[in-house]
């Protein structure tokens, strides 16, 4: 089981989530946007164990402290094939439009739809998610699913930036929807929700 920890970071407050697998106390951090040192404090704490950085996709608000806390703690940035464009070009990832400071880094693990690693004795599972831009994914492990941008509460991602998609969109909720059993979302930004009930109420996922 992974225990779950959200360090809201960036003036949009995107869940940068800290994830601790409970019998070997390897970690990992999901999408850094910029520096949490509250999180920093509780990794260090916990021995500094991180293996790994997870990113969902490649806008600035959740890639742009993503190098920085690899390179401190020695764990991989873990990506979807499709993100690593967003990772190097600051058109795609918001960075030169913003006027934000943004070293280009390459992921040290590209991951395929379907694609699952071991965090400590957890199984993490990768699916590829298209639609608020052609580099998101999804984290799946025991009950909880890191959406990123695809779905937030009562809402979903937006597809007017670069890369978005609107049909991309409706097929990737389309495919979450369809997973078996129920999940705790956490989105990429805002309160967390439950698959089931974004079934019932999600304005885009109840026609599909």
């Amino acid at each position: 089981m992974i225990k779950v920890q959200i360090y809201p970071v960036t003036m949009l407050a995107t869940n940068c989530c800290y994830l601790v697998d409970e019998e070997t106390g390897k970690a990992a951090v999901s999408d850094p946007g910029a520096r949490s040192k509250a999180l920093e404090a509780q990794i260090d704490r916990d021995g500094g164990r991180l293996e790994y950085v997870l990113l969902t996709h490649g806008h600035y608000d959740h890639i742009c402290y993503a190098k920085q806390l690899a390179d401190k703690y020695g764990a991989k940035i873990v990506t979807g094939e499709h993100n690593a464009p967003f990772l190097q070009n600051t058109a795609l990832n918001g960075t030169a439009v913003h006027h934000i400071a943004f070293t280009p880094f390459e992921a040290d693990i590209l991951l395929r739809d379907g694609e699952t690693f071991a965090l400590g004795k957890s199984e993490i599972r990768y699916l590829y998610t298209p639609g608020h831009t052609t580099g998101c994914g999804i984290f799946l492990f025991d009950d909880v699913m890191l959406a990123g941008d695809l779905i937030f509460r009562d809402s979903y991602g937006r597809t007017d930036l670069p890369t978005g998609n609107d049909d991309e969109m409706a097929a990737s909720l389309k495919r979450v929807k369809e997973l078996d059993g129920d999940y705790q979302i956490v989105p990429g930004h805002g309160p967390l929700t439950m698959l089931s009930y974004e079934r019932r109420h999600n304005p885009l996922m109840r026609l599909l």
